[in-house]
């Protein structure tokens, strides 16, 4: 994969959208600009991108809507949302539809940098892993939970599940380390490889893995909460 990141934001504000670029661009990433949902559906097919940034309120096609478009048509690369504090029920929308991060408005050009860059070191272990250089049998299972490190693959009872990056860095820190509870906050600075700074995330992570994981999402088998200390799976 080429070194220089392809960036897309998302943003009906022109002035935010521009100072966005400005400083991505100042960090060596390329950027691309939509004014809105349907306008950034059109640069994802056009172009090759390693992360999206995109704002839940906008015109013609709103953020959480292009959201759900980018993931099914299966595009995987992170996506961020921005949104103001009054948009909490949009915002866990957005998780649930298959964001990986949200930044709420008013934010600091560090602050996004921060998860922009954080995501992209992700992403990019992640596309080294589907690129790697032939199977070395890193696979762990629990019961039917099979996970694969190097073909960067989940199955239950033998049949494929398809978990998006930040997903699988959660189960994959779980089974591997069977029985252990692990807080919202480790999962977090684990996965994120920076200070816990807002755990919501990984509460709704867990929820989505559960329905693509387990028969019964509300009796889990696999995926299990320790109430009041964190998240777990069991040997068995």
């Amino acid at each position: 994969m080429d070194n220089q990141y392809r960036i897309l934001v998302v943003e009906d504000d022109k002035e935010i959208r521009d100072g966005i670029e400005i400083y991505l661009r100042n960090q060596g990433y390329e950027v691309f600009q939509a004014a809105n949902g349907k306008e950034g559906l059109e640069v994802a097919e056009r172009e090759e991108l390693h992360l999206a940034i995109v704002d839940i309120m906008m015109p013609v096609m709103d953020g959480v809507t292009m959201l759900m478009q980018l993931r099914a048509r299966e595009y995987e690369f992170p996506v961020i949302m921005l949104s103001a504090k009054s948009e909490e029920v949009d915002k866990i929308m957005g998780l649930n539809m298959g964001a990986d991060d949200y930044v709420t408005k008013p934010f600091t050009p560090l602050e996004l940098l921060a998860r922009v860059n954080s995501h992209l070191r992700r992403y990019s272990k992640y596309l080294s892993a589907l690129g790697g250089d032939g199977p070395r049998d890193h696979v762990y299972q629990i019961g039917g939970l099979e996970l694969n490190e190097d073909t960067v693959e989940v199955f239950v009872d033998g049949e494929p599940v398809k978990l998006t990056p930040m997903e699988f860095k959660i189960v994959q820190l779980l089974i591997k380390n069977p029985g252990r509870v692990f807080s919202a906050d480790e999962i977090y600075e684990r996965i994120w490889n920076e200070k816990a700074i807002n755990t919501d995330t990984i509460m709704v992570h867990v929820r989505n893995i559960r329905e693509k994981i387990e028969l019964d999402p509300r009796n889990p088998k696999y995926l299990k909460v320790v109430w009041g200390v964190g998240y777990k799976i069991d040997r068995q």
